[in-house]
This record gives structure tokens, C-alpha cells and sequence, in this order.
């Protein structure tokens, strides 16, 4: 940095950017997962059924001219609502996080463990997130008749005295290629820091020579006899890539140009690539006009990128995805990523990005890395295949309790009924000890599976559905029948009913 910098305040009190980013992220608001929708409903809806169902019960024992006491349909509404479900997922949840904990991401909620399983679109910030944010030197461009290794000299020579990212970069560039070696050459060098007026710097050398780089305007109008016409198609080359020209100049002629660019970060578009084949849509986000945004969006292999955004830009773009039924992610770091991150469904803060990030977001990653999210959504995956596993597991035992239970409650009324007690529990009191001490036991021996997780394989819902089935609700269906038969015969040895 050089010169003066003349700061005018013209922003009235409350109308300044740190203001609208707030009051963004107050309206921001996130809503309930659609998986989070669907077992809400099918919990106080199963909830409901039973409860119905044990309230018509004494109905229909005193039709048959039998009594049930209160304690008992207690008893039963306890064991045949979805209570194992109930109690493990907390368990589910806490393991899920548990597990991002372990790849270095850090939690605010369950809620955003679970929708990372679900989501659709990820909205990704490029400076910081996709990128590196710094101009880093990317290779050297001479002009005919000029030969790489003498602009590089030249830009190495003119790079030694500057500090910043892209003049270290500039140097790490030319000793890579060339090999060159400092030596004695700063000695009685005078080097010529950058100014906002001359827009170059450089160095004057002992023997003579004066080696300046710049912005192609400047050095242009410094040296309007150096050549720029040949330099100008590799200016407007590296302008159209998304990079920054840097014209360098040997005793006023231009001997080529730096293409400075700012990196994108290694194996990225890899893991792009991964996410596009998990049916996740990649958009990148940047304040970049479209030109440079394309080229950028490109390298890295994102699937879509919205060009000079603004945070309204930006949350505009998640409502619309929202109000299509989508879930959205939003990878961010900045101050100005708040909103959109406070409003996407799963919002990812870079460590490395500010407070107002951080605090907006409800995952961070320590590592800074927006890959990371194809960690987080195979956890997010992991964690809704084991709900959904427990689910099953769950809605299949209350079924079989109810078909194990109720003959042995209204057998002595209803004689028809001994068709059905396949299980032969010795009395009511017994059948209904042996239920409640089930479902309690259930609960603790599932509490491993729960923290271990259901491994995933992709596989299509079908596919996946079939197999919970198969496993989860055959297994959920015999289990009671096999456990309540049990701690029944050992009921009836320990005369407790």
C-alpha cells in the first residue's frame, strides 16, 4: 500500500453495508427439511392411531363384557407408539456430528447435519473458497524476439524488493523455471517501490539497466516508444482469461507480459466432478464481471456462476432455488456471504473467513475447504439412511406388538381371538410387563447401531427402500415376537405377573 487514502462518509446512520447485511441475515429464516416434515408427520400421525385405537379399546371390552384397567391401556398406548424411533434420534443425531467432528467441521445443529444429505444445489463463493485469493504468477508471455528466459530474468531482476503475494509469486515462478540465483545483485540495486500514480515498480541495476513493471496503460503511456503494440494480444488474451496483465520493460522496451491469475485451488475440479455424479449442482458466485467469472467457472468445472453478485443477488438466487422445492448449501467466508448463508438451508463458513461468516453459518470448517462438503453430505447421507433404517425397524415392531399384545388381552372375551395368539403369553398382566420391558430394552440394544451409523451405498430410493425393508422391517416384525415370548417365560419364572 502507498499514498493517501481519503475516506468520505456519506452513508446515513443505519444505511451504512454492515446494516444491510444485518438486517439480510434477521430475515433470513431457514425451514424444515423435507425429510424433517415427512417423519414429523408420520410420528404424530402413527402417535395418533395408536392413541385412537387404545381409546376404543375399553368400547369394545364392554361390549364383550370385559374391563380393562386404565394402567394397562397406559401400559399398551407406551409401547405401541413410535417411542424407539423416538429415542434413538437424538442418539442419530448427536453420532452424525459426531463424525463431522472428526473431518474437522464443526456443528451448530443437527438440522444442518441432516439437510446436507438432501441437498440439491451448492452455491459456493469464489474468492476464498474456490480460488486462493491472491494473483499468483502463472507463466510469462514475450513478445517476438524476446526469449522467455530474458523477460523472466527481467521480471525475476524487478520483483526481488516487493513483498506482496504476487511479487513473491513472480519470483517462486522464475527461480522454477530458470533456476536463477539472487547473488550479489541487490547489492547497489535501487529498486522503485509501486505508487498509485506511476502504477509500476522495478529496479535500477548497476550496470545500467532499468527494468519496470506495470499495469499495460501505464507502461504504455511511460514508454510510448517501448513496443506495446506487440504486447497488446497478450494483454487482451489474459483480460479474456480472467487473469491481470503485467507489461515488463527493459530500458523502455516492453519485453512481454506476466500473466497474473488468480488460482484456483488444486484438485477441485475433481471433487466437482464427484458432487456432480451425487446430483449435486455446483454454482459459483463472484463479484467478477461475466467475462472473467466464465473463465474461472470453467478451470474449476463448476456447473453454473452468477456474475457480479450482490448479497441480495445472492439471496435472491437461494429463495428461487428454495421456492422450487430445493435444498440449497452456500460455501462462503465473507462478511457479505452472511445473508446467503444464514438463508441456505446447509451454510458452510470458511474458518478463515470473518465473524459475521462464522456466525451466519450453521456448519465451519476448520480446514477451509469447500470440498469438504462432499465429507459432509456422505455424513449428512450416512445419518438419514440410519433414521430411515430405524424407522423402519420401529414402525415394524409397534405393528408386531400390537398383533402380540392384544390377543393376549382379549382372548378370555373374545375366544376367536386364539387364532392370533401365536406367542401364547401366559396372562394379561404378563403380556403387558413383557411388552413395556421390551421396549425398553430395544431402545438400549439399538443405541449402537444408532452411533455407528448405516453405512451408505449409493443406490436409487427404490433400491434403498427395498433393503430397508428387507433387513429393518422383516427384523422389526420378528423381534418382538421373539423377545416378548422371552422376557414373558422368564416373567412367569420370576412370578412378577
Amino acid at each position: 500500500m502507498s499514498d493517501w487514502l481519503v475516506v468520505k462518509v456519506t452513508a446515513k446512520p443505519g444505511e451504512t453495508f454492515l446494516d444491510r447485511m444485518i438486517a439480510l441475515v434477521e430475515g433470513a429464516k431457514r425451514a424444515k427439511t423435507p425429510n424433517e416434515i415427512a417423519l414429523d408427520i408420520l410420528l404424530a400421525g402413527l402417535s395418533l392411531v395408536f392413541l385412537l385405537v387404545v381409546a376404543t379399546l375399553p368400547v369394545f371390552a364392554g361390549w364383550a363384557g370385559a374391563q380393562i384397567p386404565v394402567v394397562y391401556l397406559a401400559a399398551l398406548f407406551v409401547t405401541l407408539i413410535p417411542t424407539t424411533i423416538g429415542g434413538l434420534l437424538s442418539a442419530i443425531g448427536i453420532a452424525g456430528m459426531d463424525r463431522l467432528v472428526r473431518a474437522n467441521v464443526i456443528a451448530k445443529s443437527g438440522r444442518a447435519v441432516e439437510a446436507a444429505g438432501d441437498i440439491d444445489v451448492l452455491l459456493l463463493d469464489k474468492t476464498g473458497t474456490i480460488t486462493f485469493g491472491n494473483r499468483m504468477a502463472e507463466e510469462f508471455l514475450p513478445v517476438p524476439g524476446v526469449s522467455e528466459a530474458d523477460l523472466a530474468e527481467a521480471a525475476w531482476a524487478s520483483s526481488l524488493a516487493d513483498d506482496t503475494p504476487e511479487g513473491k509469486s513472480i519470483v517462486d515462478l522464475a527461480v522454477k523455471r530458470h533456476g536463477f540465483v539472487e547473488g550479489i545483485l541487490r547489492l547497489g540495486a535501487d529498486f522503485v517501490p509501486f505508487t498509485a500514480q506511476t502504477r509500476m515498480s522495478g529496479v535500477d541495476l548497476p550496470d545500467g539497466r532499468k527494468i519496470r513493471k506495470g499495469a499495460s496503460d501505464a507502461m504504455a503511456r511511460s514508454f510510448p516508444e517501448g513496443g506495446a503494440a506487440q504486447a497488446e494480444p497478450l494483454v487482451r488474451r489474459i483480460a479474456m482469461s480472467g487473469g491481470t496483465p503485467l507489461v515488463v520493460a527493459l530500458n523502455g522496451r516492453i519485453l512481454g507480459v506476466i500473466h497474473l491469475k488468480d488460482v484456483v485451488k488444486p484438485g477441485i475440479r475433481e471433487r466437482f466432478a464427484e458432487l456432480r455424479r451425487m446430483g449435486i449442482r455446483t454454482v459459483m458466485i463472484t463479484g467478477d464481471n461475466p467475462l472473467t467469472a466464465a473463465a474461472i467457472a470453467a478451470e474449476a468445472g463448476v456447473d453454473d456462476f452468477l456474475a457480479e453478485a450482490t448479497p441480495e443477488r445472492k439471496l435472491e438466487l437461494i429463495r428461487s432455488e428454495q421456492a422450487q422445492g430445493r435444498l440449497v448449501a452456500m460455501c462462503g467466508d465473507g462478511s457479505n456471504d452472511a445473508p446467503a448463508l444464514a438463508q441456505a438451508d446447509v451454510g458452510v463458513a470458511m474458518n478463515s473467513g470473518t465473524p459475521a461468516a462464522k456466525e451466519a453459518g450453521n456448519l465451519v470448517d476448520l480446514d477451509s475447504d469447500p470440498t469438504k462438503l462432499i465429507e459432509i453430505v456422505m455424513v449428512g447421507k450416512q445419518l438419514l439412511i440410519s433414521r430411515g433404517a430405524l424407522t423402519t425397524f420401529s414402525i415394524a415392531n409397534d405393528v408386531a406388538k400390537y398383533f402380540a399384545i392384544l390377543p393376549a388381552l382379549f382372548v378370555a372375551a373374545y375366544p376367536g381371538l386364539a387364532v392370533l395368539d401365536v406367542m401364547g403369553l401366559g396372562t394379561p398382566q404378563s403380556a403387558i410387563l413383557s411388552a413395556i420391558i421390551f421396549n425398553a430394552l430395544v431402545i438400549v440394544a439399538l443405541i449402537p447401531l444408532a452411533l455407528k451409523g448405516v453405512k451408505y451405498r449409493p443406490a436409487s430410493a427404490g433400491g434403498l427402500l427395498s433393503r430397508n425393508l428387507l433387513i429393518y422391517g422383516l427384523g422389526g416384525l420378528v423381534a418382538p415376537f421373539i423377545g416378548i415370548k422371552l422376557i414373558d417365560i422368564l416373567v412367569d419364572l420370576a412370578h412378577l405377573a
